[in-house]
């Protein structure tokens, strides 16, 4: 990215996110039980670049051809003239995804998460269990708010919902390659694309069904997300190595700690390197940075830092075809733009 396309990414990113986090506080209050709604808005509250309800929006707007910011995201004109709650929708999506970073914190047992005690840290088990679920239905609640018409919501409540037991079965498969040292590149795809992507891939077709645009159009922005979002897990995989704990929020290396198949691990296993070997110890909090520096050092050595680099920058590139279908337009541009964001993201 140029440094012009960046700061007019971070300026609509920034806009973006006030309007989600405004939405967030509107529908999302602390009632009772506090301590609940509280946990339920902890991570809503401690950061995150909201990047799946702004695609939501900027699709919306490419979509339509409506220009960015001109219009209300509460009374959003679909193909027909007609209002749609886009900004509902886009809540919707961001609370499914803080309902999976804490249940995936509590299967992982982190600490940190965004620099801060993961919710069943700072709470406990309990009610972090029930401030996931929490969010999970009230997804469902905010879906059902858009206001468009009952064929369309219907459709996006299908869709998010096979959304949501997708990420389910990619967890399933996450925990169950822990345990294997035979996953093929092809199944750890198929992993991200369940546990990660998917909810990209709704984030970028959910507002196109709601408006009222073609099925095909539908259908590319759905590729879109997909393929951006198998890229941004790839690069997670990334960062998890390269970047130090306190930029990271979390422990630094945690991936390897808990033998996770990442698209790194499985190219080096190919190469000949002995991956179990290079952290040997069980708990993220013993290892040291001394340790994952070395274990870096091997896998830049193998070429697998450099390859998973790879694959992610050829799957922007194929989801950034699919942005074909629209007209060309600055959200258009900006979908682009977050689409090459992804894959150079620091923390």
């Amino acid at each position: 990215m140029t440094e012009d396309s960046r700061t007019r990414l971070d300026a609509a990113l920034r806009v973006r996110r006030e309007r989600v986090n405004d939405a967030i506080d509107e529908q999302l209050p602390v009632q009772r039980p506090e301590r609940l709604y509280e946990a339920s808005r902890y991570l809503l509250e401690a950061g995150g670049k909201r990047l799946r309800p702004t695609i939501l929006l900027l699709t919306a707007e490419a979509v339509t051809g409506t220009e960015p910011l001109s219009t209300d995201y509460r009374s959003f004109p679909d193909v027909e003239g007609a209002a749609v709650d886009v900004l509902s929708a886009a809540v919707s999506i961001e609370v499914i995804q803080s309902f999976t970073l804490i249940h995936d914190d509590i299967m992982d047992d982190d600490d940190l998460r965004r620099g801060v005690p993961a919710v069943h840290q700072e709470y406990d088990l309990e009610t972090a269990i029930l401030a996931g679920d929490t969010l999970y239905s009230k997804a469902f609640e905010y879906m059902l708010e858009t206001g468009a018409p009952a064929p369309r919501s219907v459709r996006a409540l299908d869709e998010l919902a096979t959304t949501c037991t997708n990420i389910c079965e990619g967890q399933a498969f996450d925990v169950e390659f822990e345990n294997r040292v035979d996953v093929a590149v092809d199944e750890y795809l198929e992993m991200v694309e369940l546990k990660t992507a998917v909810l990209y891939a709704a984030a970028a077709s959910i507002p196109a069904i709601l408006l009222g645009a073609d099925d095909g159009t539908v259908e590319s922005l759905r590729r879109y997300g997909r393929s951006i979002g198998q890229a941004f897990q790839i690069q997670d995989d990334l960062l998890d190595l390269t970047t130090p704990s306190d930029e990271l929020g979390k422990t630094r290396g945690s991936d390897l700690v808990e033998n996770k198949q990442t698209l790194i691990t499985l190219h080096a296993r190919g190469q000949g390197v002995d991956v179990d070997a290079l952290v040997d110890v069980d708990d993220p909090d013993a290892v040291d940075e001394a340790t994952i520096e070395a274990a870096v050092e091997e896998l830049e050595a193998a070429g697998s830092i450099d390859y998973a680099r790879e694959a992610a920058l050829d799957l922007v590139e194929q989801g950034k075809a699919e942005l074909e279908v629209l007209k060309d337009g600055e959200a258009r541009a900006l979908l682009e733009e977050i689409a090459d964001y992804l894959v150079e993201r620091t923390y």
